[in-house]
């Protein structure tokens, strides 16, 4: 497929876009500084501002899919300025006529227990706040979002550089947790799940989740 990575460098962006490579996909890399990006043949770089909603319009055109690992963890204002950022994707794949749009989504928004997510307990670190409060105002905006075939994958409360083993579980809207209980995911194998769902859609309009 021809697809656009927004974010290509990040942490969890980079293991999308090695991924993504490596199964012969074709990627535009949305990116701040692509000079960062690896050499490939079937990678292009763009230096596309995120807020820039013509510019990424125009970015995205004549693509199959948008992937957005887009993230404001780096801003001051992290939930505001994530928010503007996801309304600029969410309005340039609707004016560039894409149809498809997968989300790297947070584990702040699955629950833990019926009506309670991960974000509202007392435990949940302050410094991801702002992030984990943003990825669940973009997971409300994709559920009233009706013209665009969108789709959520939120990692395990601990995603983490790991192995790339292509074993774990899948769920819905509550937190994944091992027999140990613990809930975690390698980036790798968070990758190859949200690439199996660029290839396999199995979740359209849905949020799921992926940890072992």
């Amino acid at each position: 497929m021809n697809i656009v990575l927004i974010g290509a460098t990040g942490f969890i962006g980079s293991a999308l876009l090695s991924e993504a490579l490596a199964r012969g996909h074709k990627v535009t890399a949305i990116v701040q500084h692509p000079e960062k990006l690896p050499a490939h043949a079937s990678l292009t770089g763009a230096a596309v501002n995120v807020l820039d909603t013509g510019t990424l319009t125009q970015t995205l055109e004549g693509h199959d899919a948008v992937l957005s690992a887009f993230s404001g963890h780096a801003q001051t204002d992290v939930r505001d300025y994530y928010v503007a950022g996801f309304k600029s994707i969410l309005t340039a794949t609707k004016a560039s006529a894409l149809q498809r749009l997968l989300v790297v989504g947070g584990a702040g928004s699955l629950e833990v227990a019926p009506g309670l997510q991960v974000v509202d307990t007392p435990e949940f670190p302050e410094q991801w706040k702002g992030t984990a409060l943003g990825a669940r105002d973009a997971l409300d905006l994709l559920r009233s979002e009706t013209s665009l075939d969108w789709t959520m994958l939120s990692p395990s409360a601990y995603i983490h550089p790991g192995e790339r083993t292509g074993v774990f579980r899948l769920g819905g809207d509550q937190l994944l947790v091992d027999s140990a209980g613990k809930s975690e995911i390698s980036v790798q194998d968070y990758a190859v799940a949200l690439i199996d769902e660029l290839e396999q859609h199995q979740h359209s309009k849905q949020r799921f989740t992926v940890g072992y």
